[in-house]
Formats: structure tokens, sequence, C-alpha cells
């Protein structure tokens, strides 16, 4: 059985950056392609973006792109987004996912899902 374990969200003041980071154990050692997604209340799930198991290949919505930056460390299994710049609508619950089907922006990409942790921008 595969884990994902998310850290770092928190309160942060708008303009202000924090770091996400994701520690996979068991079957989600290998996963091929991670990702981050959010939702905030009363929203659907969102692809925020994702990266592939070399690291070549990253991807990011709209929203977030020149802000956001992922990656990853193969050797300590640890997927990690650095979000710059934040604002009150970054405001959300931010899940890890991962899949070794193929690099996606669709929830239903991913097989393995973290818990999620709160990330919180005051304005």
């Amino acid at each position: 059985q595969g884990q994902l374990v998310e850290s770092g969200g928190g309160l942060v003041q708008a303009g202000g950056s924090l770091r996400l980071s994701c520690a996979a154990s068991g079957r989600t050692f290998n996963l091929d392609v991670m990702g981050w997604f959010r939702q905030a209340p009363g929203k659907e799930r969102e692809f925020v973006s994702a990266i592939s198991r070399g690291g070549g290949t990253t991807g990011y919505a709209d929203s977030v792109k020149g802000r956001f930056t992922i990656s990853r460390d193969n050797a300590k299994n640890t997927v990690y987004l650095q979000m710059n710049s934040l604002k009150p609508e970054d405001t959300a619950i931010y899940y890890c996912a991962g899949t070794s089907v193929g690099f996606s922006w669709a929830t239903a990409g991913y097989d393995y899902w973290g818990q999620g942790t709160q990330v919180t921008v005051s304005s």
C-alpha cells in the first residue's frame, strides 16, 4: 500500500511564500508523475502543477504560472511546491497526487492521493 503525506501548509499574508512537501512511501515510491491539486470551499478540485519522474516535464495552471514552482527529489521520495507571491484566491486545501499512467491535468488521471494540507492567504 502506498501513501502520500503533505506538509508545509499554513497561514500567510498576501505576497508571502510557502513551500509544500509531499513524502511518498510504499507503492507510491516510484510513481512516474506527481502532481498538486487544490480545492477551495464550494469549488471543485483543480489542477495546480505536475512533474514527470525525471523532472524534465512540468505543467502549471495558468493561475499559478510564474508564481509556483514544482520540483522533486527522487532520492528523498519527495515532491515540493514552492509558492511565491501568494494571493487570497490561492486559499485552498492542497493535495498531492501520483500516477504511473502518464502526465495528466485531470484528477481522474491520478491513482494516489494524500490527505491534503490547508493553505490560507490573508489579504
